[in-house]
This record gives structure tokens, sequence and C-alpha cells, in this order.
């Protein structure tokens, strides 16, 4: 619906336009405060990159991160393997397969935490 077809004529159309100054304000406002929050921002990504250590510190980190969600996958696939092979030597398929899949699941999931925990130790965090 279209401004002044309503029958109000000017006085609708001097609200809207001090409405729109107001958000016209308020959009600058917001406008510097970004721009400020992205400069400081900058500076301190700056800052951080400047160290040597940056690049072997991701290295490190994506190692890390690699050998826990290794930990995790190699619970579960040896579980699998444990519970598919109890499965076939006593016939009681599905029960072994899925006992030794959540076994294997918690069993990596503990290995994660206590990877996880000796790294936090180790780095003193």
């Amino acid at each position: 619906m279209a401004e002044g077809t309503n029958g109000s004529g000017s006085g609708n159309s001097d609200k809207s336009s001090s409405d729109e100054a107001a958000l016209s304000a308020r959009l600058g406002s917001l406008d510097q405060r970004l721009s400020e929050i992205r400069g400081s921002r900058k500076v301190e990504t700056d800052q951080l990159g400047s160290g040597s250590g940056n690049g072997a510190a991701r290295a490190s980190a994506m190692a890390f991160g690699f050998r826990l969600s290794s930990e995790l996958i190699a619970g579960v696939v040896v579980g699998g393997l444990i519970g598919w092979g109890i499965d076939h030597l006593l016939s009681i398929s599905p029960w072994g397969l899925i006992v030794f899949v959540l076994l294997g699941f918690t069993a990596g999931v503990v290995n994660v935490i206590r990877s996880a925990g000796a790294a936090s130790d180790r780095t003193g965090r």
C-alpha cells in the first residue's frame, strides 16, 4: 500500500520522512561502529599473524585434530570388526555387531577425552 492512499495527506509524509531520517542516522551510527570493530580486529589479526610460529601452531593443531578423529574412528571400526567376528563365530547376528560397535564408540570417546586431557596438561591450559 502506497503512502498517502489513506487520505491523511502531508501529515503521514512528515512522519515518514522523520522516521526515515532517524533510521538513516541509526544506520550511519551502526556503520561507523562496525568499521571501528573491523579495524580493531584487523589490527589484532595483523599482530597475531606477525609471529613466526603461527604456521607451525596451525599445523600442530591440525595434526592433533586428525589424531583425535582417527582415535574415535579406530575405536568404532575395531569394535565393529570384533562384533562381526563374534556374530559369525557364535551365529548371533546382529547382536554382537551392535554391542561391539557401541563398545568401540565408547572406547573411542574415552580415548579422545584422555588424549585431549593429556594435551591440555602438557600445554598448561
